[in-house]
């Protein structure tokens, strides 16, 4: 047999995996790094988070990055040279905490790599009836593989995407497997980027679950703050909001959007709620002196 099959039915054998997960959203802020132990499977999995860190992104990374990132228009040749830069970026940061917590790689089984989303275009948004709907990650899998030495799993929200999804939120699963409890609803609700929340039913039914992005979270601030104070790159603690006082006016006009009148579930991201869309607003309501 195959070596590299081998290895992975060793893997699934094994009464607890070592897996490491990794997740770059779109608030661009880091690398969370998790390192856990699961067993079992099913609603019967138990994890146990070992170690956990974020590597928080520079200054250049965070440039590059956006170069390319929630833009229609963009240089394709930076958006090819990035996938796999960014692929090793993410392999010598792993390195880095493994070598921190004093772990051999070969004690790990899975890399899990989610990429970093550069855009994110559901049907609902683009508009193109030829089309379904679409979104792009990039951090080749490959290069991360082959620079730690570690079997790597990658790409989640294209799959989520054949088999009929829109590629986002992938909250669902971890959130059932770990969170559903039998005779309780329960809704989890993520703030980072763009907002999402999984909603499980006490009937622990997988038909009835919902998870869906609710509109943004940090996104707009993040990128008003990043135009309007230099080398600041988002509202740590909220002390610049908790200064201010909401002005209804402008609230009511940022929350009139079809988006906001979609049924669950539904998604959206950065290339609707950015900067436009506030400038947009604030023109709509009379709040440009804002």
């Amino acid at each position: 047999m195959n070596s590299n099959i081998t290895k992975l039915h060793e893997i699934a054998s094994k009464p607890a995996r070592f897996i490491i997960g990794l997740m770059s959203g779109t608030s661009l802020d880091g690398l969370d790094i998790a390192l856990c132990s699961i067993k079992g499977s099913g609603l019967e999995t138990e994890l146990e988070l070992i170690n956990f860190e974020t590597i928080v992104y520079d200054r250049h990374f965070k440039q590059e990055v956006k170069t390319v990132c929630s833009k229609r228009n963009i240089d394709v040749e930076k958006l090819a040279l990035l996938h796999s830069w960014i692929g090793l970026q993410h392999a010598q940061f792993i390195l880095q905490c493994l070598q921190k917590w004093g772990i051999n790689k070969s004690s790990i089984d899975l890399i899990a790599s989610h990429g970093q989303t550069i855009y994110h275009a559901p049907k609902s948004s683009h508009k193109h009836l030829v089309y379904g709907n679409a979104t792009l990650q990039i951090g080749d899998g490959d290069h991360l593989s082959v620079a730690t030495g570690i079997i790597t799993i990658s790409d989640f929200r294209q799959k989520n995407i054949a088999v009929g999804g829109e590629g986002a939120p992938l909250a669902m699963y971890g959130d059932y497997i770990l969170f559903s409890k039998k005779g309780q609803d329960r809704i989890l609700l993520n703030i980072g980027g763009i907002a999402n929340f999984t909603y499980l039913p006490a009937s622990l039914k997988t038909e009835d679950v919902i998870c869906t992005d609710a509109g943004p979270g940090n996104t707009i601030m993040d990128a008003y703050v990043q135009q309007t104070i230099d080398g600041k790159y988002c509202d740590e603690n909220a002390l610049i909001a908790l200064q201010g006082v909401v002005n209804e006016n402008l609230l009511k006009e940022l929350k009139n959007n079809q988006f906001f009148l979609q049924g669950f579930p539904k998604t959206t991201g950065p290339e609707l709620f950015n900067l436009e869309y506030l400038s947009s607003a604030k023109a709509i309501s009379n709040t440009s002196g804002l």
